[in-house]
């Protein structure tokens, strides 16, 4: 770790911090999304059936973006995530007594709504906490804390899920739970300022400022943008499997694969947002894009181990390079007063491509794997142009004329 890095990390409020530890721990509970299908199955359920049930979670983790967001900004950022811990922990308990299948799709789908309702707060909260110059590494961190907690907590769900069924909905409510009461603690409930509040905005821009996403050119060729990313990025958990299985290597060659994605990020990650930090956004965001283009696209002509795993680093690299920065990048984009919905509608659009990439990826690669994988590097590359095409700063004088250009629309 940098010098810089550890510099950076000395200076984080306490509040922070305390984020982080939160979220370590409720990413480490999450035990019973990764086991939903086996729950299911061993009590007697179809796989399709069980499908369905995780199809649910996933619907309402979708929702959980936009309204996590908005609560965020109305409901204050400590609220809206102790109420989601508090949520996830009593759907939790309640789909563990769950009776037939539909009881238990509908809470999978309360599940996925309240466990994933606080992201959007949280991401906000180290914005409001934090001096711009530290937002990529607070970010960095946040990442760490995700990642550390869903790399650790499975095998602890596998010890569980050998003991007891209840056990494993038990240890996710208890995690939720904990997470809540040091948000309680130690987290200010930050809310969105009003928009007359907004820090040396121009005569005529606050104003404008309240209808936010839809005339943000910027942020909407980014969401653009980041669903082609997500789209390529979530073949990790999907058609990998496929291409592993494909060249006739065993499923430990898959894990081994997704151990070597997590070991990179938490090992190098954080030290290299030192650097990340100091190149201008849109370059880090098309170079991350770039990487993550190359290392999927070369998967195309991987058919051994040690040729899966260079594509793994490429494209683990990119996704270090680019989630950091871009989320720092949605923060300085959005007005203070809507900054957890802006947010919640980049978890939303994450989502939705991750959602659509599961469906599509499979039928795509069953057709022709290898021009499969080189389609996924072209939209890579693609989003890596709209990138390096939008996101360039703009002159003061022209993003205050645009900042504007809702007034005079709707005064039109």
């Amino acid at each position: 770790m940098t010098v810089s890095t550890r510099t950076a990390l000395r200076t984080l409020p306490r509040p922070v911090w305390a984020l982080i530890l939160g979220t370590f721990l409720n990413r480490f509970g999450s035990f019973v999304y990764i086991f939903l299908v086996l729950y299911m199955t061993e009590r007697g359920y179809t796989a399709p059936q069980a499908g369905l049930a995780v199809g649910a979670y996933g619907a309402g983790s979708l929702g959980a973006s936009l309204l996590g967001g908005r609560l965020a900004d109305h409901f204050g950022r400590r609220n809206t995530i102790v109420l989601s811990m508090c949520g996830s922990a009593a759907s939790m308990l309640a789909l563990s007594q769950a009776q037939g299948l539909f009881p238990i799709i509908l809470l999978a789908s309360a599940s996925g709504l309240a466990s994933e309702l606080y992201r959007p707060a949280s991401s906000a909260l180290i914005a409001d906490l934090l001096p711009e110059d530290q937002w990529v590494t607070g970010f960095g961190l946040y990442r760490l804390a995700v990642n550390t907690g869903v790399a650790i907590g499975p095998a602890v769900a596998g010890f569980l899920f050998g003991h007891s069924f209840f056990l494993l909905f038990l240890g996710d409510a208890v995690t939720s739970v904990l997470f809540a009461i040091i948000a309680v603690l130690a987290l200010p409930n930050h809310v969105g300022i009003a928009q007359d509040q907004v820090e040396g905005a121009a005569p005529g821009v606050a104003a404008a400022r309240t209808t936010w996403i839809r005339y943000d050119s910027r942020f909407l060729w980014l969401l653009a943008a980041t669903a082609l990313t997500s789209f390529v990025y979530v073949q990790s958990d999907t058609t990998l499997a496929l291409q592993v299985r494909a060249a006739d290597l065993s499923a430990l060659v898959y894990g081994g694969l997704l151990s070597l994605n997590a070991a990179l990020i938490i090992a190098i990650e954080l030290p290299l947002t030192s650097y990340t930090r100091r190149i201008a956004p849109h370059l880090a965001m098309t170079l991350g894009s770039i990487l993550i283009a190359l290392g999927f696209g070369f998967t195309a002509f991987a058919s051994t181990v040690g040729l899966l795993a260079f594509s793994v680093v490429i494209w683990t690299f990119g996704e270090m390079a680019l989630d950091p920065v871009r989320q720092a990048y949605v923060a300085s984009l959005a007005p203070a007063h809507v900054r957890g919905r802006y947010m919640g509608v980049v978890g939303f659009t994450r989502s939705l491509g991750q959602i659509l990439a599961s469906v599509l990826g499979t039928l795509l690669f069953t057709v022709n794997a290898q021009w499969f994988w080189l389609l996924c590097g072209l939209l890579g590359i693609t989003a890596a142009a709209i990138i390096a095409g939008t996101q360039r700063p703009q002159p003061r004088a022209s993003a205050e004329r645009d900042e504007c250009a809702p007034e005079t629309a709707s005064s039109a």
